[in-house]
């Protein structure tokens, strides 16, 4: 069977877009049990690995580039050039393209082949498309998605201008409509005011699949290499996506173990979202 891909990308540089898809990557697994492909296709700025505390990892985007080009790459070969992640052993991260001055040099048929190939290795796969729309992963990752994901913030610039820049006058130039994307707003501690999700969805054209919502110790996991830690003993970062990964799994058809109700964290975020009586 084909999986079923997600692509995230973003209005944006640098405002969260792959830290928001990786940690969907690993609610999707826990909550599912199912086996989940990420790949970054940052062709100009790929992070994933460092924040996994890789500096160099064995294997990366473009180190399959032989296989991508003669359309050989096989779901094995994909399989064992990912990063296994501590304590998400379901998660298999393909690190993305190092040789920043090769990405312009990827092709529509490289990315359609490394897609097709995903699906036939995985349960799920989240694709990474960054925030640089001039390249062939990116919309070759949009094009091919079942599931489209916008990331942006509550700043009007990146909402707004950027983000009707990308959705409202690139993508439809291959096809894909502004009404195909769902809405991810990334959500900063350091980022006071702004806009709110029910303005920026109005602004925006779209409706909200979910937030990210980031705190001091996410920034501080990310500087020493150690997301994944953050995604299972922060308090915040052990729920984060948890929404927006069912939603995902939900529509595809994956069914989510139910949620430990009694545990002090879940309880927390039910009564922070005025779900509880107290």
């Amino acid at each position: 069977m084909s999986a079923p891909v997600a692509a995230f990308v973003g209005t944006t540089p640098n405002i969260g877009t792959t830290t928001a898809a990786f940690a969907a990557a690993c609610r999707m697994a826990e909550r599912t049990g199912k086996e989940v492909g990420f790949l970054c296709l940052n062709l100009k700025s790929a992070k994933i690995h460092r924040y996994l505390g890789l500096d160099i990892p064995a294997v990366t985007l473009d180190s399959l580039r032989p296989e991508l080009s003669s359309a050989s790459l096989t779901p094995q070969r994909l399989r064992r050039a990912c990063i296994s992640v501590p304590d998400e052993p379901k998660v298999h991260v393909l690190a993305g393209n190092l040789l920043r001055d090769q990405a312009e040099h990827y092709t529509m048929e490289e990315t359609e082949h490394l897609l097709e190939t995903a699906r036939q290795s995985f349960d799920f796969v989240f694709a990474d498309g960054g925030c640089y729309w001039d390249n062939a992963a990116t919309i070759g990752a949009v094009i091919a998605a079942d599931s489209r994901v916008l990331c942006t913030t509550p700043a009007l610039s990146h909402f707004q201008e950027d983000g009707n820049r990308w959705i409202r006058q690139i993508s439809p130039l291959f096809g894909i409509q502004p009404e195909q994307y769902e809405l991810l707003v990334v959500q900063s501690n350091w980022m006071n005011g702004g806009y709110r999700m029910k303005e920026i969805e109005k602004e925006v054209g779209l409706a909200a699949i979910g937030e990210f919502r980031m705190n001091e110790s996410f920034y501080r996991s990310l500087d020493r290499g150690q997301y994944h830690r953050w995604l299972k003993q922060d308090a915040d970062g052990r729920v984060v996506m948890d929404m927006a990964a069912d939603k995902l799994a939900a529509r595809h058809g994956l069914t989510c173990k139910p949620v430990m109700k009694s545990q002090p964290w879940y309880r927390k975020l039910k009564a922070h979202r005025g779900e509880l009586g107290v």
